[in-house]
């Protein structure tokens, strides 16, 4: 609520680049007004709501940069109440932004998609639409994956720019095939009117991957899924994550779509300042296991992974306090690990680092209270409290 008050005590604080172990944090309008270092009470405004913190972590909320669906919708059901059911959902699992991720469709249910997003407006209470991430249609046939295949079209200015406008300039992320632009011109543009141009569902080589690097991709679409892998001839997109400093990399740490041993080479390689956590989610995260549908395509959904008929994975059922815990049992992650791959870097990489992705003063109060394993306890959506567990 606008007008509103909060003050959270006796909580562990993690600032970005600091550890308050014993602090109070002053929300008012949605943001973050003060920050208090002990445990004293500060003079506060009355009527100000108090939550007590139990000396249980406060860390900024968790950004969802590629999610398709969750808890029965979908963002190509193209209506006000899917975009409502994921984002008064989300903050039970930590999510207090995402991105309304769409599916390689016909171009008119993409059109549907993006004037439904536009229109929307988030509410108090639920998790923050920040904007799209247009995954497909520009994609690689043989790396489909679940985009459908008929689907698939070569890159097209003219259609992206009108997609953007539709969309009301929300397309923050593509997912494209690079190889697809020959001549570097469509990632230009993309790249140089801010679009985060991530590179997925693709085929290329190492070279092709410094090639795109070249023309302004500056992100992998889940990392290791849909792309090509490390071979000891050619180190493929896999190995450019690694070795090319401009890249980061979104991974999905359900244990399923990587390995953990991967993943633990992963983090490895690309340390904590580098990777992304997302979900790629699907409508039936948070719904009993059974028959459910992606892009038009019937998915077989159990208890821990969704698939197409021939077994092909089709997005996930992870929550992101999941991945984070997953992400957590690595080698050499702490708090502040997580805090990046969760928080900060999809801030930075979404351009909303100004108002999101740290506790800080005049930032958004996306605020999450949890325990050592990173269990949800409160979730604060803009000054609201949105979760309690």
């Amino acid at each position: 609520m606008q007008g509103s008050s909060l003050y959270i005590k006796n909580a562990k604080i993690y600032l970005e680049n600091k550890v308050v172990p014993d602090g109070g944090i002053y929300i008012e309008n949605g943001q973050i007004k003060s920050i208090v270092e002990g445990g004293e009470l500060p003079d506060l405004p009355e009527n100000v709501q108090i939550m007590n913190g139990k000396n249980f972590n406060a860390i900024p909320g968790f950004i969802d940069g590629h999610i398709h669906g969750a808890y029965g919708a979908d963002v190509m059901d193209a209506t006000e109440e899917a975009l409502d059911t994921m984002a008064a959902n989300l903050p039970s699992e930590g999510t207090t932004s995402f991105l309304a991720t769409t599916i390689t469709q016909s171009p008119e249910n993409i059109d549907v998609a993006l004037k439904n997003i536009s229109a929307y407006e988030s509410k108090p209470a639920q998790a923050d639409l920040i904007g799209v991430h247009l995954e497909g249609p520009f994609v690689e046939k043989s790396k489909a994956g679940a985009q459908p295949e008929k689907y698939i079209i070569e890159p097209d200015l003219e259609k992206f720019k009108r997609w953007q406008k539709l969309s009301g300039g929300k397309i923050r992320t593509i997912t494209m095939a690079p190889e697809h632009d020959k001549d570097g011109s469509f990632i230009g543009q993309l790249a140089e009117s801010g679009v985060n141009v991530s590179a997925g569902h693709t085929a290329t080589d190492f070279a092709g991957m410094k090639q795109a690097v070249a023309y302004g991709v500056q992100q992998v679409t889940h990392l290791c899924n849909a792309m090509s892998g490390i071979h000891h001839r050619d180190i493929g997109v896999v190995g450019a994550a690694f070795q090319l400093e401009e890249l980061r990399g979104e991974v999905i740490a359900d244990g399923i779509h990587i390995a953990p041993e991967m993943l633990q080479l992963i983090f490895n390689n690309m340390g904590s300042d580098r990777l992304i956590l997302i979900t790629d989610a699907m409508r039936a995260k948070g719904l009993p296991a059974g028959d459910y549908e992606l892009g038009g395509q019937p998915v077989i959904v159990n208890e821990d992974r969704a698939v197409l008929k021939d077994g092909t994975l089709a997005g996930s059922i992870l929550k992101m306090h999941e991945g984070a815990q997953q992400l957590l049992q690595l080698n050499g992650v702490d708090f502040e690990d997580i805090i990046k791959m969760a928080s900060i870097n999809p801030a930075k990489q979404l351009n909303v680092y100004d108002k999101k992705g740290t506790i800080e003063v005049d930032k958004d109060a996306d605020i999450l209270i949890v325990d050592d394993q990173l269990n949800i306890k409160h979730t604060i959506c803009r000054g609201t409290i949105a979760y309690s567990s």
